[in-house]
């Protein structure tokens, strides 16, 4: 039988600002607690997935701004809009995630 720990999940969600600290441990910290975490807190499959599907849509879309830096420095545009969401969302879902709703990460590529 699975546990509800929303306070987990929250703290899931957050773990992704570590970026903003380390470069890559917002990837790396929810990506753990998903891979141990999923079969035992209900819910955290589903978070965990968005989660990751959502930084690695993120990381893509960086990798794709990169060349377009060149173009009239439309990357660097396109960097700080992805810089923005990846501070934005993960609070917004830890928000609804302590509220009992479902996340919900926009331009998010489903990988997982």
């Amino acid at each position: 039988m699975k546990a509800e720990n929303r306070q987990l999940l929250v703290l899931t969600h957050l773990s992704q600002l570590l970026d903003i600290v380390t470069g890559f441990g917002g990837f790396i910290v929810p990506l753990i607690l998903w891979l141990t975490q999923r079969d035992t807190i209900m819910n955290m499959d589903e978070n965990g997935k968005s989660i990751i599907n959502f930084q690695l849509s993120m990381f893509l879309y960086i990798i794709i701004c990169i060349p377009l830096i060149l173009l009239f420095g439309l990357g660097i545009l396109g960097i700080i809009g992805v810089a923005i969401l990846c501070f934005v969302f993960p609070i917004v879902n830890a928000i609804k995630v302590s509220n009992g709703e479902r996340p919900h990460y926009p331009l998010s590529i489903k990988f997982v």
